[in-house]
């Protein structure tokens, strides 16, 4: 796929910040989704992402959008699930992803969604690496809809790349 390269770049710039993280490193891309390693003050931190194969909704202007699934060892946090959407989210609205016949819900700030809880990180991965397809639906401050569809293909060998190389079983 031609997304894979700028992806890989864009990832690589997205993880370099001035808080103490130093450049990510690629470990390797898997079909639709690329998996990485940094640190961070550190401490490992491993993730892996992928771009949408196919975004809709009646907007001019949107920014980048991808999903994240990241492990950060010091806070002991875990599959992490994060969503950029390109745009700031209406305030108080939800996210609606669908995989299969199972549907989640990630809340909201700014331009960014998350899952509730571990738990919901936990049941949301799980779901992805057993799906083919995702579908991510939210709404824009200005009100407009959007849908983005992922592709699920490689997001089962990305995760155990990015798992071994932060030492998760």
């Amino acid at each position: 796929m031609n997304k894979v390269i700028p992806l890989a770049v864009f990832f690589l710039l997205l993880v370099a910040s001035p808080s103490g993280a130093q450049q990510a490193g690629l470990i390797d891309v898997f079909d639709d989704w690329s998996a990485f390693t940094s640190t961070e003050s550190g401490a490992p931190v491993c993730y892996i992402g992928s771009e949408p194969t196919k975004a809709t909704g009646d907007y001019k202007k949107r920014g980048k959008t991808y999903i994240l699934i990241t492990h950060r060892l010091a806070e002991n946090a875990l599959g992490v699930v994060s969503l950029e959407a390109g745009y700031a989210f209406k305030p108080g609205s939800g996210v609606d992803v669908a995989i299969g016949t199972n549907q989640f819900t990630l809340f909201t700030d700014g331009s960014n969604a998350w899952a509730d809880d571990a738990k919901a990180d936990q049941a949301l991965v799980r779901a992805m690496r057993a799906g083919a397809i995702m579908e991510v639906s939210g709404t824009s401050g200005r009100g407009t809809l959007t849908k983005d569809t992922y592709s699920l293909k490689g997001i089962t060998a990305a995760y155990k790349a990015a798992s071994k190389a932060c030492g998760v079983k």
